[in-house]
Parts: C-alpha cells; sequence; structure tokens
C-alpha cells in the first residue's frame, strides 16, 4: 500500500513539474485567494491493529467543510489554509464491543464458526480542524491547476456508536467512554483541479489505553485514503 501513495504522489508531482512551464505568472491579483468548500469520501483502514483484528465489508468515511486561504508570496501560489468540518468514519470490523455489570465495556475477537455476523462496526462523529501548508500552480486567471496540500487535522469527538447484528442478541451502544476525544494525523492532498487524492494518517489511538484485548492495549490508529473534492 506504502509504493501505491508514493507512486501516485510522485506522479501527481511530476505532472505539476512539467504543466508549470506553460502558465502565464505575470498578471498578479493582490486580492487573489483560495477560499474552498472541500468534500471528501474515504476508504477507513485500521492501522496497528492486532492480528486478531480483521476488517470486512466496506468501511467508509464522509468528511466536508471549508477552508480559509491565506497567501504567503505575491504570486499567492504558496499559502496556509486553517478550515472547520465535520466528519463520519465507520469502520466494520470483527471486535465486538459490549456493556459489562461494572457500567463499563468489554473487547472480544467474534468467532464467526460459532455466531453469525450480519453487521459488526463502529462510527465516530468528529468535528476537524484541517491546517494546511498550500501549494498550488495556479493564478488569479486559471481555476483549473495542480495542487500539493499536506499539513495536519485535529479532530474532537462529538458522538460515537457501535452496532452489532447477528445470531445472538443485538448490541446497540453509543456514547461510550473508551474513545479517545482528541484525534489528530497528517494529511495529504494533491490533484488537479475539482479531483483530488486524499490521505490521512491518525497519529494517536482511536481508543484509550484502558481498553484491552486479551489482555493486550487496542492501539489502533485511523488511516484515511480516497478523494477530495475542492469547490470555490
Amino acid at each position: 500500500m506504502k509504493t501505491s501513495i508514493f507512486i501516485v504522489v510522485f506522479s501527481c508531482v511530476t505532472s505539476i513539474l512539467f504543466a508549470q512551464q506553460s502558465i502565464d505568472t505575470t498578471f498578479v491579483d493582490h486580492k487573489y485567494k483560495e477560499d474552498q468548500f472541500y468534500f471528501s469520501i474515504t476508504y477507513e483502514l485500521l492501522g496497528k491493529k492486532a492480528k486478531e483484528i480483521k476488517q470486512s465489508g466496506f468501511s467508509s468515511g464522509i468528511h466536508f467543510g471549508v477552508i480559509k486561504d491565506m497567501p504567503i508570496n505575491e504570486r499567492r501560489n504558496k499559502a496556509f489554509g486553517i478550515g472547520l468540518g465535520l466528519s463520519v468514519n465507520s469502520f466494520n470490523q470483527n471486535m465486538l464491543i459490549s456493556p459489562d455489570p461494572d457500567g463499563g465495556y468489554t473487547y472480544q475477537i467474534i468467532d464467526e464458526s460459532e455466531i453469525t455476523v450480519k453487521r459488526n462496526k463502529f462510527t465516530t462523529y468528529l468535528i476537524e480542524m484541517p491546517l494546511q501548508y498550500r501549494w498550488r500552480t495556479s493564478t488569479a486567471k486559471d481555476y483549473k491547476f495542480w495542487r500539493i496540500y499536506s499539513g495536519v487535522k485535529i479532530g474532537y469527538l462529538l458522538y460515537n456508536s457501535s452496532k452489532f447484528v447477528g445470531s445472538i442478541d443485538d448490541v446497540k451502544l453509543s456514547g461510550i467512554d473508551d474513545f479517545n476525544k482528541l484525534q489528530y494525523g497528517l494529511t495529504l492532498n494533491a490533484g488537479y483541479s475539482t479531483w483530488n487524492f486524499h490521505v490521512y494518517y491518525g497519529l494517536n489511538s482511536i481508543f484509550n489505553d484502558s481498553v484491552k484485548l486479551n489482555g493486550k492495549s487496542v492501539d489502533m490508529n485511523s488511516i484515511k485514503i480516497g478523494l477530495m473534492f475542492y469547490i470555490l
């Protein structure tokens, strides 16, 4: 997977360097900036997961918001960006979260040789703040251009839920205290015009340190790969 990501990013960078040669940069508009709405669809992966944990089906994420563009050079093709948005992330996997008699939660791997699973997932809902360094081939006259936006995204957990549906009693939970309230990671967006490749790599765990599976901490992080759309 890392090799595939490198190839995509390398191809984008190479194309950008060639595209630079044909762009007219003589016209400068000192009010030009790229304030944008964004919308992203991602495939959700669990990183650093224990060998027993397996993902199933399609785990998806939806992310949207707005970014304020703050150019830092005369041509205004380099900028910082700060934004605010919402994010919904669902992870289909085989770890059952269930309540225990003491008011806490237990975590166990579902034995699919004994239990039929129709659905088992947990979902997080976050308010997010993307912070970016933005480089693009744009001018004030050119609204279709190549871009590379790198940075960090800081998220605060507003709500979470877990749902199991199968051959035993359904288990539906929400507001689970074991999720980390603060979640943050590195981001990279690269592409042309509206269509852009997007990747997010979480730097901290989805769950807090108290969550144990077979006596070991569930130190999973979030990895998101998909498409980012920017709309002026």
